[in-house]
């Protein structure tokens, strides 16, 4: 599956399907989270969250795809990432593109 961030693909017609999406809510881990907190006294990044968001885009760009899929795309155009809190604790990552077929 294509995964661009513009809204065509060079040298190629396509056709719109429809809007995809995929979204996973994360939770952080009370031991990253402690050490986190610890972090945050001496600066610097919290490689913990680091990577809790790629996994949690990864999940969602999965999920994105598999919708696509599902209607037969060949490719999908536009793709954007989201997150926001949910509750304390908790962050939602959406991944969401336009599924598309070559003509």
């Amino acid at each position: 599956m294509l995964l661009v961030n513009i809204d065509h693909i060079p040298g190629r017609e396509i056709e719109a399907l429809s809007i995809v999406k995929g979204t996973v809510v994360q939770s952080k881990n009370f031991g990253k989270d402690f050490m986190a907190g610890m972090k945050t006294l001496v600066g610097g990044e919290i490689t913990g969250y680091t990577e809790m968001l790629i996994e949690a885009r990864q999940i969602a760009t999965k999920r994105m795809v598999d919708e696509a899929q599902a209607l037969g795309a060949d490719a999908i155009v536009n793709v954007r990432y989201g997150s926001s809190s949910v509750m304390q604790g908790a962050a939602e990552v959406i991944a969401y593109g336009t599924a598309v077929k070559f003509r």
